[in-house]
């Protein structure tokens, strides 16, 4: 029987609320056995580009990335996020690893070739993350805390949406470890109304996704996180959900599931 293994993305808006990112990384310390955390930092980001002066362009939930922009995001996807997490887990007992996917060639992916006129500029599209490396640094007693940066081998950073990196992630260690896979954030879990907190989705499959896709309840930067945890799951992640950043037990919330 494999070793249970929990990975645990935050948002970036959970990132930014100092009494939300607290709790979570107390419960995150509190998870028995052996765990990943992967963040995202996306808010930070367009502060720091905004008082740049660096405009911020978005489409259907991702960061476009010009050279201004990756400079923005290595800064504080790798650096100030990833750091200030890493130290606050130290912390908290747990021995953290900050690594972005350059770091011992963990993630590797290519540049997003552009599409019906789109570039997404300095955007990475995964091609393979290391399970085999990161499982030697968790059976170590490490706990690695991933950046939502990769890079395409060639000496570049590509910005990686993290939703995709903690999928990636999750999929390379499968094949090692019963991995659930939970996706924090500020909300309960999927929402059929934005404005209704208690309008929870208790179970998303792949055929009422497309359904509300296709209607309109799920949109947004909600679609790649649930095409992420639709693909964990093809991949023979045993479990994902999405849910309260206070919420780590994975008791309430959207799973998703075959």
């Amino acid at each position: 029987m494999k070793e249970k293994l929990t990975i645990v993305k935050v948002g970036g808006a959970v990132v930014e609320d100092e009494a939300q990112l607290s709790q979570l990384l107390k419960d995150f310390s509190a998870i028995e056995g052996k765990k990943v955390l992967v963040h995202g930092g996306g808010r930070k980001a367009t502060k720091v580009a905004e008082a740049l002066g660096i405009e911020s362009k978005m489409l259907n939930g991702r960061r476009i990335t010009d050279a201004e922009m990756l400079s923005v995001v290595t800064m504080v996807y790798g650096g100030l996020v990833n750091k200030n997490l890493v130290a606050r887990l130290q912390a908290n007992g747990v021995n953290a690893l900050g690594l972005t996917g350059a770091d011992m060639d963990v993630i590797r992916s290519h540049k997003r070739p552009i599409k019906d006129g789109v570039d997404f500029g300095f955007v990475g599209d995964v091609d393979k993350a290391n399970g085999q490396m990161l499982s030697r640094l968790i059976e170590e007693g490490v706990t690695p805390v991933m950046a939502p940066l990769t890079h395409d081998g060639q000496g570049n950073i590509l910005n990686t949406n993290a939703d995709t990196i903690a999928s990636e992630t999750a999929k390379a260690l499968a094949p090692y470890y019963d991995v659930t896979l939970i996706f924090s954030f500020e909300k309960k879990g999927v929402l059929r109304d934005p404005d209704d907190e208690d309008s929870v989705i208790s179970t998303i499959t792949r055929a009422n996704f497309i359904k509300y896709k296709a209607d309109g309840t799920i949109s947004g930067g909600m679609l790649p996180k649930i095409e992420n945890a639709l693909a964990a799951i093809d991949a023979g992640v045993s479990r994902v959900v999405i849910t309260l950043a206070t919420a780590l037990d994975g008791q309430t919330g959207t799973t998703i599931c075959l």
